[in-house]
């Protein structure tokens, strides 16, 4: 399934694709279109408070921000710094076989639901919640499916962004959503979790 597979079909059913159809091709077209919403979002933002959208924890208003959060950024070196991490991760999707866009809505859920319950009171915004779970996705998809491919783009994905992921989750980092990252990599632990077994369910 690719990310134009909505949900279809049986619920429980709806995070894998145990025929591993999906690819890289498939997927591109989905992945650009999601980064270039982000892009457009940001430029739409010089001109509305679209900031304002984010996670504010435990606060009426902020919970837009479970949705928005991913979309906003703070400024172009925010912006650019998430866009491609996220779409070599989202694009790393293709060689699972879960449905990816199951698997980022379930991570962008998890994560933005998290941190509006726990985060800190500030202003939440920027996707990298859904990057760091994606990375977590990937790394612990390797140790749970025990597959080849899957345990090989957990090595890589380690590779590149171990270094990243481990500071990004240290606490107390002055204007960096650090909960958010951690947040963010504990859904993607589960959502590879849970799809490991429901795949397993299906042999």
């Amino acid at each position: 399934m690719s990310y134009s597979s909505l949900f279809a079909g049986n619920s429980t059913k709806s995070l894998v694709d145990p025929r591993n159809v999906h690819t890289i091709k498939r997927d591109i077209a989905s992945v650009a279109l999601l980064i270039s919403v982000i892009w457009v979002v940001f430029a739409l933002d010089s001109f509305l408070p679209l900031e304002q959208l984010g996670v504010v924890p435990r606060s009426l208003r902020g919970l837009t921000g479970i949705v928005a959060m991913p979309f906003l950024h703070v400024d172009f070196r925010h912006l650019l710094g998430n866009t491609v991490p996220l779409a070599v991760t989202m694009l790393l999707l293709a060689g699972s076989r879960a449905n990816s866009f199951g698997i980022v809505i379930l991570i962008t859920a998890m994560c933005g639901s998290g941190l509006w319950l726990f985060g800190r009171e500030a202003l939440h915004i920027g996707a990298s919640g859904v990057v760091f779970g994606l990375i977590a996705f990937h790394v612990f998809a390797g140790v749970f499916e025990r597959r080849v491919q899957s345990v090989v783009i957990a090595i890589v994905v380690g590779l590149f962004y171990a270094s990243t992921f481990l500071q990004g989750i240290m606490p107390f980092q002055q204007g960096v959503s650090w909960e958010g990252h951690l947040i963010g990599g504990i859904s993607g632990a589960f959502a590879a979790l849970i799809t490991a077994r429901m795949l397993r369910s299906d042999i």
